[in-house]
Formats: structure tokens, C-alpha cells, sequence
């Protein structure tokens, strides 16, 4: 059956000799080192994998090895096939010489035999050859084409192959619609501006990607999904990121989204967050859970105990904020609260508190399909990071395989500083790099946010963002939506 793939994505896949590789997906790059050239190209094969699955067709590699470049097309089965040559086409081999016929052959001539006085014939031992080891093959290189499934491939018979028997094909098996998407042509930038003067341009890479993660986000999944934003530090930027994250996948996906306070006593979501008309909390809504979860309530009845942020689109359930009051949210509360709302929402982004240990916080994991690390420019939050993974990897199980498919979002600040300039934004973003350096082995993926002080202090509004930190978040939003 033929392959047809398109020239979108653009993806680029680059083996090396030396251990490493690096496959580029519309001008992201995903580097990639192994124990060996094997590894590394099954690791490429993967990614480029994964994208074709999330595609939901073949794509089209543009690959360089120790062999050259060439073309292959990988379907969202994982089966590789050639595009193009990968190889320079064999030289074709040379007829074989016919010797020239034999007319005659001479009779050969016995030799006289002369006479020898008789002997005793002595025995002589057969010595043995040496034995011949045969040289060890050179092994074969590891390139793209060594990935290509030739199960499919006719193989060449000795004798002549019968012609072929024309046959009719199931009409099941064509269709004249064209499944393929169209390439819309690019709206941003100085290729934007183009476009609409008039003139069609393609999109840039950096576009492209956009656009993806754009897709991404907006997408609608089966099923209620809960991602958990944990730091068992204060001050690591866990209320910003639920936020954010419930700001972004809200506007793309159009999805009821809820973020939700799960301190196990006060939290701060409230007061970065719209306050709705009423005072109500977390607690209000478990004990009305009853009414809630009744067949004969509607959907608007959950307004009564949310806070709607009219301008980024989701609701807030807010933590207790009664000074006076001593309560803690028990594993229990936290059962009747996350059945309630994946009732009325599809996604629900959980900020925690910083006891990993709080029973709260514990069944908080349990409903968990996504867990989200964030962490700043200092070297503290980044260790209360490490250990907050460390110790639900001990955990095994769920616990231990949301730690290896985390997601980890550094922000390039520091402390809670209205600017930040200069050397101490250099230093700031350097040590970001560093931070995201090291998580980048041990989690599923690691985005970096620039410093934005709209961040900083106050209510936090997607629309007061620098545009740069907007795309940032959107980057992060993908990497955690591609979890669910």
C-alpha cells in the first residue's frame, strides 16, 4: 500500500558516529545521546514516532548519517520506508565474459614408467593444513536506511516472474476526499506581513511550532483530566503556574477548567485569582456535595462555589480562608471535592501545599494524571524540587511514574522583585539554564519561563504578559497537555 506523506511538519533527523543525534521538529530541536549509534537511532525513531501518532498520519524525515543524506517516510505504527534513496543507487553489475568454445582437446600422453628395484613402501603421516579462520565482517553501519521494514519488498526470483494478473480493486479501499490538512500561510512576522500584502508565504519554523502547540492545547480529551502542580518549597511559583496553566488550556480548548486550592489549610490561589460574588470555599462545596452530585442538579448550580475569571476563562475553588478556623482537608474531603468536580469539568489544575507528606496532599497524587515541578532561579527551590520527585519515586507505582513523566517549568526570577535587570537578569537566566540542565535527564520535559513582572506580586492576567512570556506558557501548557 502506498505511503503518502506531506512536507509538514518539517522534521530533520541527524545520526552521528560518535553516540549523539539530534531530531528537529519545526525548528525545535530534541538532542540526543546514547550508550551507542543503535540507541540513538532508536531513540530518533521514536520521536519521530510519536509525532506521526499525534498527527494521525506518515511524515516525511529529511535524515544525515555516516552514509549521507536521503528521505524516509514513518508512519504512526513505527514502520519505516524509504522516500527517496537513502544510498547512491549500486553500480550496475558487468556481463559476465563467455570464454570462447573448446574445439579439441590433445589427448594427453603417458609417461614411460621406469623400472625401480622393489622397496619397502614407508608410511608417511599426514600432516594437517593449518586451519583457516575466516576474517571477522566488518559490522554494519547504523544510518536510517538499516530501519527501513523490507518485509514488503518483492524478492528476486531465479527464474522469469509470471506477468502480472490485472485485477480489480475494492471500492472500499479509495476515497476521493483529501485527508491531508492545508498549510495556512503565515500570519506573523515579516512572512505575515507579506501575506497580506498579497503575497502567499509559508510560515516560519518558529510559526510552525506555535501553531502545534496551539493544536496541542486545544484539544478535548475523554474523560475528566487532574494535573498537580507540587513544590514542597514556598516561593517556588506554584500558584502562578496553576494559574497560568488553567488560563492557557482554558482559552485554546474551550474546556470547563477548574483550578483548585488543595492547601491543607490556607492558600494564597485566592488572592492572585478573581473573586467571584460570594465567599464560599472548598469546604462549602464538600458539604453541599450531596446536593451537587444529585441527578436532578444542573451545571449552574456549581457557580454557587467557584470564582469565575471573567477575562482567562476558568473558575477558582478557593482554600478555607477563615483565620479563625483550624480545619485540614482530609484525604476523605479530598475524594468527595474531586468527584464533584470532574462532574462539571474536564480539566482540574490543583495547586498544593508544601508538606508532601499532609494526607491531603497524598490523595491529591492519587487522582493525579499529570504532575507539574515548578521551580525558580534559586538553587533551594530547585533541591525542594528534586526531593518532592525523589520521594514520589520511592513511592513506586502511580507515584513513581508521575515523577518519570513530570514536567518541570523553570522561571527565570528570583525573589519576589517588581524588576529585575541587567546582571542580575543574566545571572538569573544563567542559573535557570543550569536548573533546567539537570532536570532534563531524569523528567519528561523541561520549559523555561523569561522573568515577567506581571508575575510578581497582585492578580495574574494572561492578557498582561509580555508576548514573549505568553508563548512561553503556551510552550509549557503543551508539554503538559502532551501527558494526558
Amino acid at each position: 500500500m502506498e505511503t503518502q506523506a506531506l512536507d509538514f511538519p518539517k522534521i530533520a533527523a541527524v545520526l552521528r558516529a560518535n553516540g549523539t543525534g539530534e531530531v528537529t521538529i519545526n525548528g525545535t530541536s530534541h538532542p540526543i545521546q546514547a550508550a551507542d549509534e543503535a540507541a540513538v537511532l532508536r531513540e530518533a525513531l521514536r520521536l519521530i514516532t510519536d509525532t506521526a501518532a499525534e498527527l494521525g498520519r506518515p511524515v516525511k524525515v529529511t535524515t544525515t548519517d555516516p552514509d549521507g543524506q536521503g528521505q524516509i517516510v514513518v508512519t504512526p505504527e513505527g514502520t519505516v520506508s524509504e522516500h527517496a534513496p537513502v544510498k547512491t543507487t549500486p553500480r550496475r553489475q558487468k556481463d559476465p565474459v563467455v570464454a570462447p568454445p573448446i574445439t579439441s582437446v590433445p589427448e594427453a600422453t603417458p609417461a614411460p614408467v621406469e623400472p625401480t628395484p622393489a622397496s619397502v613402501a614407508v608410511p608417511v603421516e599426514a600432516v594437517p593444513a593449518p586451519a583457516v579462520v575466516p576474517a571477522p565482517e566488518p559490522a554494519a553501519p547504523v544510518t536510517f536506511a538499516s530501519a527501513v521494514d523490507r518485509t514488503q519488498e518483492p524478492a528476486h526470483a531465479a527464474a522469469p516472474a509470471a506477468p502480472d494478473v490485472v485485477t480489480r480493486r475494492s471500492l472500499k479501499e479509495t476515497s476521493f476526499l483529501v485527508s491531508a490538512p492545508v498549510l495556512e500561510p503565515a500570519s506573523s512576522g515579516w512572512r505575515g506581513a507579506l501575506t497580506r500584502l498579497g503575497f502567499r508565504m509559508e510560515p516560519s519554523p518558529e510559526e510552525l511550532a506555535e501553531r502545534e502547540d496551539i493544536r496541542t492545547v486545544s484539544q478535548h480529551w475523554p474523560g475528566p483530566r487532574t494535573v498537580a502542580v507540587v513544590n514542597r518549597k514556598g516561593g517556588a511559583n506554584k500558584t502562578p503556574t496553576v494559574v497560568m496553566l488553567s488560563a492557557v488550556l482554558a482559552r485554546y480548548s474551550g474546556a470547563a477548567t477548574v483550578a483548585w486550592d488543595n492547601n491543607e489549610s490556607q492558600g494564597t490561589l485566592g488572592w492572585r485569582t478573581e473573586k467571584g460574588g460570594h465567599d464560599n470555599s472548598v469546604l462549602d462545596l464538600i458539604d453541599s456535595s450531596q446536593n451537587l452530585l444529585s441527578p436532578s442538579t444542573n451545571a449552574a448550580e456549581i457557580a454557587q462555589f467557584v470564582h469565575h475569571q471573567t477575562s482567562d476563562k476558568f473558575d477558582v475553588l478557593r482554600s478555607d480562608e477563615n483565620e479563625e478556623g483550624d480545619h485540614e482537608v482530609t484525604a476523605e474531603e479530598v475524594d468527595i471535592a474531586h468527584q464533584v468536580l470532574t462532574r462539571y469539568y474536564r480539566l482540574i489544575v490543583m495547586d498544593s501545599g508544601n508538606t508532601a507528606r499532609a494526607a491531603n496532599w497524598r490523595q491529591m497524587i492519587h487522582h493525579t494524571n499529570q504532575l507539574v515541578v515548578p521551580v525558580t532561579a534559586i538553587e533551594d527551590r530547585a533541591e525542594a524540587a528534586r526531593l518532592t520527585l525523589q520521594t514520589l519515586e520511592s513511592r513506586g507505582g502511580h507515584d513513581a511514574e508521575l515523577a518519570r513523566n513530570a514536567v518541570v517549568i523553570v522561571s527565570e526570577s528570583t525573589d519576589a522583585k517588581r524588576t529585575m535587570s541587567g546582571d542580575a537578569l543574566k545571572r538569573a537566566k544563567a542559573e535557570a539554564q543550569r536548573i533546567a540542565d539537570g532536570f532534563a535527564p531524569h523528567v519528561r520535559a523541561v520549559v523555561r519561563i523569561p522573568y515577567d513582572p506581571a508575575l510578581v506580586n497582585g492578580p495574574i492576567r494572561y492578557d498582561a504578559l509580555q508576548p514573549a512570556t505568553q508563548r512561553a506558557w503556551l510552550a509549557a501548557a503543551a508539554a503538559v497537555a502532551k501527558g494526558f
